[in-house]
């Protein structure tokens, strides 16, 4: 019997030392797939970025830009004036109104298509800064972009 009791002891700490081992492993192995898993994820994230970034590089201007120019200012004519001079630029104007609101401080294009690159062609034709470029996507427009001339349009008014 002494024998027997003598060897219970080094069983039970060889199973516990056993257990402790099968524990730490199991540990181990889902830390592992947790560390792999955040990897992927952020490796996803990287390559969706860069993707995004290549898109608008890659954007062009488009060989006729439809636009509609719509009065912000509240100035008769004004609409017409701007109008006129994008024609003779190339621009197809298909639309001209008012603006839901006549005290529009600075002039603004709103893209419309997600092309920002026919959106700063019109920006530039103009002289407006690019950071007056507004992205409003929607596919009920027929539209590249649309025009919203401000109080400011003394600032741009075309020189025929």
């Amino acid at each position: 019997m002494k024998g027997n009791s003598s060897s219970s002891p080094n069983n039970n700490s060889s199973r516990k030392s056993s257990f402790s081992n099968l524990v730490l492993l199991s540990l181990i192995v889902v830390l592992s797939v947790i560390i792999i898993f955040l990897a992927y994820s952020l490796y996803i994230k990287i390559s969706r970025i860069t993707e995004h970034k290549n898109q608008i590089e890659q954007q062009t201007v488009s060989a006729i830009i439809h636009i509609e120019v719509l009065n912000g200012c509240g100035v008769d004519g004004i609409a017409a004036q701007f109008t006129n001079f994008l024609r003779k630029n190339n621009f197809d104007v298909v639309n001209v109104a008012n603006y839901k609101s006549s005290n529009i401080e600075q002039t603004m294009i709103i893209d419309r298509t997600g092309n920002r690159a026919n959106a700063e062609k019109l920006a530039e034709t103009l002289g407006i800064e690019k950071k007056n470029i507004i992205n409003q996507l929607s596919r009920d427009y027929l539209l590249d972009a649309t025009l919203v001339i401000g109080r400011d349009y003394y600032k741009l008014i075309p020189q025929n």
